[in-house]
């Protein structure tokens, strides 16, 4: 048992060293550490969305920003798009679950806020048709994803493919991130 705790801590480990050594990517997490800061000094948003572990990661990133990381400071304008059970269960039902990010983002999404997806994939439906929709509205737009990009590649402003396909070191390097992005955010605001 303990080696095998061994090897999962290690695997997670490694995954954060690729990042680490990754120079792009970390070049890529500055920018968007950026268009975040410049996002919020406008009065603008962030509105983000993911499926299962990553719609939980996308909730905990934005209680980050709108509550507070380390500095009890104003809150920032940050939301997960899928707290709402009720909206999210009658679009999926009336609609098609492909289509629950894309009508929030044409509710609630401006020219100039930004719209952050995760997916370890880079592959979930909902969220390319949400990008598609905010491509329309002039929205920035981020993609926390696995190695590859996916299919959301294509629709993003800023790619942060953790460089792994095992899904829950994607996960844990995309809060890491995320936790990475907050500080540096707070720290520049307040």
């Amino acid at each position: 048992m303990n080696q095998s705790i061994r090897d999962i801590l290690s695997a997670s480990i490694q995954t954060k060293q690729l990042i680490l050594n990754d120079n792009h990517l970390l070049e890529e997490i500055a920018k968007v550490t950026n268009l975040i800061i410049d996002t919020f000094k406008q009065d603008k948003k962030l509105l983000f969305c993911g499926n299962g572990g990553s719609a939980a990661d996308a909730q905990h990133l934005s209680a980050e920003f709108s509550g507070r990381f380390y500095k009890d400071r104003t809150p920032l304008d940050a939301e997960a798009l899928h707290v709402n059970t009720s909206y999210l269960t009658a679009v999926a039902n009336d609609y098609s679950y492909d289509e629950i990010y894309a009508r929030i983002v044409k509710a609630k999404g401006r020219k100039g806020d930004v719209l952050i997806g995760l997916s370890t994939s880079g592959n979930s439906k909902n969220i390319i048709e949400a990008f598609k929709v905010a491509q329309e509205k002039e929205m920035f737009i981020v993609g926390f994803t696995g190695a590859t990009g996916g299919n959301m590649k294509p629709f993003c402003n800023f790619l942060l493919n953790v460089p792994s396909t095992d899904t829950p070191r994607i996960q844990e390097s995309h809060i890491t991130i995320g936790h990475i992005i907050c500080e540096l955010v707070e720290n520049q605001l307040f």
